[in-house]
């Protein structure tokens, strides 16, 4: 058996394990090509449909392949919220309180750009709810980034203590106004030229900028013109840093806050995995913001299978055989993409979750 079948098989059994009843019909043909494209993806480190197509081992010749492929990526009825979100709502299942989200914006595609919320996951940030659209990064509305807001808060735990992160993007008011009103804290990067009310004394924030190495912090402040509030605005230089970090939050405590900010920097390397280090996302080729989301139903739930492995890795003692014993720097990704390729190469069991496993491993025997 071919180390591309055995994946396929891993990745199809792991896409209908949230099922009750086998799926039938459409829908699990669409399955059957989303797990096609993912074991694509996988097997190539690809995100161009030819290069996945070459990949694919379905017995029909790598144009028939391709256009299988092309009308998934095509097709309207496929959606995020249909053939991701049930990953998403048993990845949160999975995890403890507190829910560390975050939330920030990359290019992807050709001309397009991706605003995301992932969930941090050890030192990883696994992906959640995304919209894409043909636009600048940087460039969008409150109303966007609450909509992105809106659909995560329908598929978290209840009872659980929620954290939002966030760059000076997702500052807004009517952002601000609604997480505080669903009871989630929140730290979220603004600019230094932002207005801030302390007893009707208006004042900018760079005005209780802090030394190299310190943090200066105004509790109980209203920000911007409208005053909202009452937040802590906590101004933070990093030693050895260049630039001022200016934090707004609806927390108390300002090392609290420091500590939760430092996670966000951990959706940088799912952004790196999707591109440069990973799947190369940013070289598809396509330019439709639809499609580019649905591609991305692909590199997303790759994503987590392979982070998955690299939990696997750890739990099973596997580190010391893949790399060197002095070696402890390996991200999950790239402990998971070596634990695949010795798990082929040793025709060993491939196992087939794509969320957190339990303390219980299931496996597959392909």
């Amino acid at each position: 058996m071919s180390d591309n079948l055995r994946v396929y098989r891993a990745i199809k059994a792991a896409l209908h394990q949230l099922y009750p009843t086998e799926p039938k019909g459409d829908f699990a043909r669409h399955l059957t090509t989303l797990s096609m494209l993912i074991t694509g993806m996988v097997q190539s480190q690809k995100s161009q449909l030819p290069a996945i197509a070459r990949k694919v081992p379905d017995g029909n010749r790598p144009p028939s392949r391709l256009k299988r492929l092309v009308r998934w990526i095509r097709n309207d009825r496929i959606t995020p919220e249909a053939f991701f979100l049930p990953f998403a709502q048993a990845l949160l299942g999975s995890l403890p309180s507190p829910v560390c989200l975050v939330v920030d914006s990359s290019d992807v595609g050709d001309g397009c750009c991706v605003w995301m919320i992932s969930v941090i996951y050890q030192k990883r940030a696994l992906p959640l709810v995304w919209t894409v659209k043909k636009i600048q990064k940087g460039h969008t509305s409150d109303e966007d980034h609450l909509a992105l807001f809106q659909a995560v808060k329908a598929i978290l735990p209840e009872g659980r203590r929620v954290i939002v992160l966030g760059d000076g993007e997702f500052d807004g008011v009517p952002v601000q106004t609604a997480l505080s009103e669903w009871g989630f804290d929140y730290v979220l990067r603004t600019a230094k030229n932002r207005w801030l009310y302390e007893e009707g004394e208006a004042f900018h924030f760079h005005e209780v900028s802090p030394g190299e190495g310190e943090i200066t912090w105004v509790e109980n402040v209203g920000f911007t013109k409208e005053a909202f509030g009452p937040v802590l605005a906590v101004a933070i230089w990093p030693s050895g840093k260049e630039e001022i970090v200016y934090l707004i939050s609806n927390m108390e405590l300002p090392g609290e806050t420091c500590y939760w900010y430092r996670k966000r920097f951990r959706i940088e390397t799912f952004f790196s995995d999707q591109k440069s280090r990973g799947f190369h996302l940013h070289q598809s080729h396509l330019s439709d913001p639809k499609r580019v989301s649905r591609l991305m139903i692909g590199t997303c739930l790759a994503y987590l299978w392979i982070v998955f492995l690299g939990v696997v890795a750890k739990r099973e003692g596997w580190q010391g055989k893949l790399h060197l014993r002095s070696r402890s720097d390996w991200s999950l990704f790239r402990l998971g993409l070596a634990l695949l390729d010795e798990l082929l190469n040793q025709s060993l069991e491939l196992p087939v979750f794509l969320s957190p496993p339990p303390s219980q491993l299931k496996k597959c025997v392909l």
